[in-house]
């Protein structure tokens, strides 16, 4: 069986689970790049990657298939090094940024010789960074976009398809112009409101501490979103500066919507938006993962007792239940206690609800 080389450049959250998917595959060797030489070590060692380079060239040579999943910000940086390179004939360029008119625009200017490039965007993610987060499960059931550029043959696309099978995403082709509006609308635009909206919050607190102290619970969690990664998120909303522009402009009129309402104290208006918008929430699938990760957490009220905490750990952890975070909630008067167990998968979720479900009371 001919072998199939996989090059991955920025093996971290994204690509190291791309790699994690690959890896032991039939037919497929995965090599990792970091321009860092105790990154690319480090890559081999937690077992990610078959093998790992600091050489951009040695990554790249006799590639079949080549991975870009570094910032967006440095993505056209990268095609550009490409581009200089003398790339297998036929080889397959990719990327996994959250955004694609731009990447893609950039990729049609650079000449990658015989080489291919078609937009990705797996819309996966964690509130882990890094390689050591990386996942073999992390883009199952999830939407991997492609937004393949022009010309480029069927047989191509569909090429990349069969591999990103290992991945257990589903896939589907979308344009890149139409992609960026879509999630400008489904991710980026969420991720602005999340930040003004704590921002505003956190001015008043400079005169008053107790919205810091009622922010608790819904409020952080609505606004999980406004903790992300401040250099990443730059690059992504540049990127689709346009496109956001505009949408915040459309925010900005429903905004005003409201502020009208209020004034003319339109208590049936104020209904109907909110019926409106309750419809449509309903109507959205739970159980698929898109552009906004999901939160898979579990509220349980528990007697204030020594030990329940360990005791209710314990418990998961016999039954093989990954649990990935635990919190306590002071703030619920209604209960003696109230734990926040936070999941990386629906499966996990379900299967700790049907386990504590039998002695405590279980919440989403």
């Amino acid at each position: 069986m001919k072998v199939k080389k996989i090059a991955i450049y920025g093996v971290g959250l994204m690509g190291g689970s791309l790699a994690l998917c690959f890896k032991g595959k039939p037919g497929l060797h995965v090599v990792g790049h970091s321009p860092n030489p105790v990154s690319a070590a480090k890559y081999v060692k937690r077992g990610v990657v078959d093998e790992a380079t600091s050489s951009f060239e040695d990554a790249a040579s006799e590639a079949d298939f080549i991975f870009l999943c570094v910032p967006v910000g440095l993505l056209e940086e990268y095609l550009h090094k490409l581009g200089q390179l003398r790339l297998k004939p036929g080889c397959i360029i990719t990327d996994v940024g959250s955004t694609k008119a731009e990447v893609c625009r950039a990729a049609a200017k650079v000449d990658l010789g015989e080489a291919w490039f078609i937009g990705g965007h797996p819309m996966a993610g964690s509130e882990r960074s890094g390689v050591e987060a990386a996942s073999v499960d992390l883009y199952e059931n999830a939407f991997y976009i492609l937004t393949p550029l022009p010309g480029v043959p069927e047989e191509v696309v569909s090429e990349l398809e069969k591999l990103l099978e290992w991945t257990r995403a589903q896939i589907v082709r979308v344009d890149a112009e139409e992609h960026d509006a879509i999630v400008g609308g489904v991710s980026h635009l969420p991720h602005i409101v999340a930040v003004a909206l704590v921002n505003l919050i956190a001015k008043h607190n400079e005169e008053n501490g107790l919205y810091h102290s009622l922010a608790a619970g819904g409020f952080r969690d609505i606004t999980r979103i406004a903790a992300s990664e401040p250099v990443v998120w730059r690059d992504i909303l540049l990127s689709n500066r346009q496109v956001v522009l505009e949408l915040l402009q459309e925010w900005i009129a429903e905004s005003k919507k409201f502020v009208k309402l209020l004034e003319q104290e339109d208590g049936d208006g104020i209904i109907d938006e909110f019926s409106r918008s309750r419809a449509f929430r309903n109507s959205i699938p739970d159980r698929r993962k898109g552009a906004l990760k999901g939160w898979f957490d579990l509220y349980v009220d528990v007697p204030d007792h020594p030990g329940i905490i360990g005791h209710i750990a314990s418990r998961l952890g016999e039954e093989r239940i990954n649990l990935r975070n635990i919190q306590v909630i002071e703030s619920r008067a209604d209960a003696p206690g109230v734990l926040r167990l936070s999941f990386d998968h629906q499966e996990a979720q379900d299967r700790a609800e049907a386990l504590l479900g039998q002695s405590y009371a279980v919440h989403k």
